[in-house]
Formats: C-alpha cells, structure tokens, sequence
C-alpha cells in the first residue's frame, strides 16, 4: 500500500492559492485513475483505488497546512505503513513557476507543511514532489503569497503542473524515484505572461 499526500489548506477560499497544487495535483491523480476522494478518515478526505497496479490510498489533509503533520501520522498508523510508502506533493517557492522537482528524501526547506509532515512522522525518509510557484520579485511576506489566489496565467501552469506531478507519481510507482527524477528534475524556462 502506498500513502500519496497532497498539502494544502481546506476550503474554497484557498482552492486556487499556489499553497494548494497539492490538492490540485491528488485531484489530477484521482482524476486518471477513477479514484474519488471524498471519504472523511483521519482528519483527511481519502479515495483508495489502484494505481499502476500498486494498492493506493490518496488523501487531502483537512487540518490547514502547517498541521499536516498530523493527518499523514494517523494516516500511516492506520494503514499499517512506513515513511517509506509515502510520497507526499506540495508547493515550493524556492522553485520556478512550472518546476518540478522529485526528491527520495530531504528537509522542509522552509514549507510549514513539510516541516509538521517531517516532525510527525520522525524523519525525512519519503518521496516528496515539490512544485515551484517562486515569485517573480523578492517579497517580504511568503505567507501572504502563497494564500492569494493566482492569476489566469498562473491557474493554466498550476494545472500543467498538477497533470505532471500525476505522471511522476505514476513514474515513482512503477520505475521508482530515481527514474522519475532523471525524467522530471530538469530546469524550465520560466512563463511568459500573457
């Protein structure tokens, strides 16, 4: 069984925030797959179903992002899995707009979300896809960034974004990480505005 998390922030108010492609990218997952998730189980909506002939459980925390942490703990307790069955997707501004970036393992880099997944689950022992929605210009507040709705042009990249992220994490399940890396971790010419 395979635990796949996609970080975010619940409600309609943040659906379309660049802190919520990890939504965005389980719902494009779901989508391929035929897996609806909708199902209330461990302060998170799931959907199980199968993935490349992996057993998959698909989840969206329910407890804002910076207590995801907590959901993914009950999660793995419940299914009886390891760090080393999740992968968990989210947002990363220390990436370009329409980068993806595939580790095994790694730190928070400063993602709230990551750093409550990391802390619950006692390690960073799992594959994450982090996708880029770095600003164009320094800014003084992150926060306030990431959980304001995106533009027009930004939505059509943050659903490209979610369709590849789907694609490696169906790579991951069949090839494994490190193919799934050489595929995805490469450089991308930042977005022309429209």
């Amino acid at each position: 069984m395979r635990l796949i998390v996609g970080l975010g922030n619940p409600g309609p108010k943040y659906e379309w925030t660049p802190h919520n492609l990890g939504f965005l990218a389980v719902d494009q997952i779901a989508k391929k797959a035929g897996i609806r998730v909708t199902r209330p189980e461990a302060k998170s909506l799931v959907g199980r179903g199968e993935i490349s002939g992996q057993q998959v459980v698909l989840a969206k925390p329910q407890t804002m992002m910076n207590l995801s942490g907590i959901a993914v703990q009950n999660l793995l307790e419940r299914l009886e899995c390891g760090p080393s069955d999740l992968i968990v997707l989210y947002d990363d501004v220390a990436l370009t707009w329409g980068m993806l970036r595939i580790r095994e393992r790694g730190t928070a880099g400063g993602h709230n979300g990551m750093k409550s997944v990391i802390g619950a689950v006692g390690g960073g022992e799992f594959s994450r896809v982090r996708m880029g929605v770095q600003p164009e210009h320094p800014l003084g507040d992150l926060a306030a960034y990431v959980l304001c709705p995106m533009s027009r042009d930004k939505r059509k990249i943050a659903v490209q974004m979610a369709e590849d992220a789907a694609e490696a994490v169906d790579l991951i399940l069949t090839v494994g990480v490190a193919r799934a890396m050489t595929r995805f971790n490469r450089r991308v010419a930042p977005p022309a505005e429209a």
